[in-house]
């Protein structure tokens, strides 16, 4: 794996459950042979991710830029702004909604979940 990357140069493509939103896989297990996946995530506005499960991954989501609203099961509602750092422990069920700004997420799956 090469140790430097320009994020550019890597291919948006679209999120294989959620129509609308896409990720840029950046590191991944597939790729580099590592056991992370980090990835940016574009939620447009007036889009959703619905409510999943992550069974063995630990999903780490810093947002860059944008606004929306996040569920954590256990935890219940919360603003998502830039500048916002979340921990979904695995197993357990999350969505983001009310999304009123494009929402851009440096997400990171720990193992690696692609």
């Amino acid at each position: 794996m090469e140790v430097y990357r320009s994020v550019e140069k890597v291919s948006w493509m679209p999120h294989p459950t959620v129509q609308g939103v896409k990720i840029k896989p950046l590191i991944s297990n597939k790729e580099h042979g590592l056991n992370v996946t980090c990835m940016l995530v574009n939620v447009p506005a007036g889009k959703e991710v619905p409510e999943h499960i992550h069974e063995e991954q630990d999903d780490i989501l810093y947002l860059l830029q944008g606004k929306a609203v996040m569920w954590v099961d256990g935890t219940g509602d919360f603003s998502l702004e830039p500048g916002v750092i979340v921990r979904v422990p695995k197993g357990k069920k999350h969505k983001i909604f009310d999304v009123s700004q494009d929402l851009l997420i440096y997400d990171v799956f720990c193992p690696a979940l692609m």
